[in-house]
């Protein structure tokens, strides 16, 4: 019968660190590049990318490339993040068909609001605005 072996959808919202799921241990190295290009293909720069990955989780460039060549994982690189910005709690909307603040799991939710800000920068937005200010 059609259907009976298809996986329900997935619920981000609902998931929980204990099962783990694949981004958690996927290297930040791995997905940085993609970041960039998205924002290169739309006219904006790898510096207005890390800027919105430095306001976010408190690294500084230095620190951000650290973590970039040591292959960090998500877990890892958001676990010594050394400062999440008070503000991440004004990233709202949805980004990969999932409302960001309706996120519960904390990791997960960090992913998002950081898919978020990318996405928002390579739409053109401005910078201010990204960065919430």
């Amino acid at each position: 019968m059609p259907g009976l072996t298809e996986s329900p959808p997935h619920d981000h919202r609902s998931h929980t660190r204990m099962s783990g799921h694949r981004i958690f241990k996927t290297a930040f190295a791995a997905v940085y590049p993609l970041y960039v290009q998205k924002a290169e293909r739309k006219g904006r720069s790898q510096d207005e990318v890390d800027e919105v990955i430095c306001w976010l989780t408190g690294y500084d460039r230095a620190g951000l490339q650290q973590q970039i060549e040591r292959n960090a994982d998500f877990e890892t690189f958001f676990a010594e993040a050394p400062a999440m910005n008070p503000n991440s709690s004004l990233i709202t909307g949805v980004v990969c068909g999932v409302r960001v603040e309706e996120v519960a799991d904390p990791l997960m939710k960090r992913i998002r609001q950081l898919d978020k800000l990318v996405d928002e920068l390579a739409k053109g937005k401005a910078l201010a605005k990204v960065l919430r200010s």
